[in-house]
């Protein structure tokens, strides 16, 4: 699929297709606030396309239903084709209520208006042929790939629609979202799969109020990223990891936090496998069922990732953030150690802490 520079497209999800100058109004009010949230420096070791210059107001409307006589399209795909590859303003793309069984790739910003009502699916594995007679792989499985800064999801529901596989499968791995740009926020999303649901592949991510779904790893990758309020989710009746984060290298800037989360589910769960050398995920003010295994962490069998990965939890709650049986690698943190993050300052947001410490 070619790779499209749609640095600015939103996603509007919902019945109402028509774009007044007071809804207009609104879509800059939330460009505005999320623009406050991100500071506009460079970030070339995180940024696939160096510093963008963002576009505040649309020059382009996009309608998208199920029924085609409501829309000018009846799928996201077709509607992102007409989009110039090098675009240079923001696309307002609103898509009806329904599930839309599409595979996209777009480099741009998204929002929504209910996540049970609107969902993109597909049901890729990393085992699957590609049109290249070879399989997949991980990265190109994902239901829907963001390439492109500044990109906003809100209120919408990504899936990935393969069975959850046995214990031990290989090639199962199954994206529903896979984020490799810089600056991208989701608000209200859903994120629905098994083994490898959330690609947090690189970039600078703020998540707030999301539901994440899976078994095995699903939520990975090399993101800086803020998760807030969300609710963590794991299906699965044997053993699995809620993150794999892969930070290889002490001079990386990368990490995982969760901030007032909950933890819920089925099976026995790790917080998290060290797929990177240098892995870093921490856990603050957040609810953990008792699926969570006392060890809580796994160095993916190499004992020498327990001196340098950085895993650590502060102030959590409920019957599986008991820290009595962690690893002694795994750290209990204090207020100073947690507070960089639970600040949007470490995405590189306003110094201004977002949730009191």
């Amino acid at each position: 699929m070619i790779m499209r520079l749609l640095m600015f497209v939103v996603l509007l999800i919902g019945a109402t297709f028509s774009v007044t100058s007071s809804s207009l109004s609104q879509y800059e009010v939330i460009e505005k606030q999320y623009l406050n949230w991100v500071r506009h420096r460079s970030f070339h070791k995180q940024s696939l396309f160096g510093k963008p210059k963002n576009k505040l107001k649309p020059c382009l409307n996009i309608r998208v239903n199920k029924k085609p006589s409501l829309a000018g399209f009846s799928s996201v795909r077709k509607a992102i084709r007409p989009i110039p590859i090098i675009n240079q303003c923001r696309v307002v793309i609103s898509i009806g209520a329904g599930t839309y069984r599409d595979k996209i790739e777009v480099p741009a910003t998204m929002a929504g208006a209910g996540a049970d009502k609107t969902v993109i699916e597909w049901d890729d594995t990393a085992d699957k042929m590609g049109q290249s007679d070879h399989s997949l792989g991980i990265y190109d499985s994902a239901t829907f790939a963001i390439n492109s800064p500044y990109f906003i999801a809100k209120n919408i529901t990504f899936k990935n629609k393969a069975p959850l596989p046995p214990s031990g499968a290989l090639g199962k791995q199954a994206v529903a979202l896979r984020i490799s740009a810089d600056a991208a926020a989701f608000i209200g999303c859903k994120f629905i799969g098994a083994q490898d649901t959330l690609y947090d592949h690189i970039g600078r991510h703020y998540f707030k109020d999301c539901y994440i779904e899976g078994s095995v790893d699903f939520i990975f990758g090399n993101g800086r990223s803020l998760y807030k309020d969300c609710h963590l989710h794991a299906v699965t009746n044997s053993y699995g990891a809620l993150t794999a984060q892969k930070r290889e290298s002490f001079l990386e800037e990368t990490v995982f936090s969760f901030v007032n989360c909950r933890v819920t589910g089925s099976g026995e769960l790790y917080l998290g496998r060290a797929l990177g050398v240098f892995s870093r995920v921490v856990f603050v003010y957040t609810y953990m069922d008792k699926i969570i295994t006392p060890r809580g962490w796994y160095d993916w069998g190499d004992k020498n990732r327990g001196m340098t990965v950085f895993y650590g939890q502060y102030k959590c709650s409920g019957p599986g953030a008991d820290f009595g049986g962690r690893v002694s690698w795994a750290r209990e943190l204090n207020k100073s150690q947690a507070k960089p993050f639970i600040s949007v300052d470490f995405i590189d947001g306003q110094p201004m802490l977002i949730f009191p410490i």
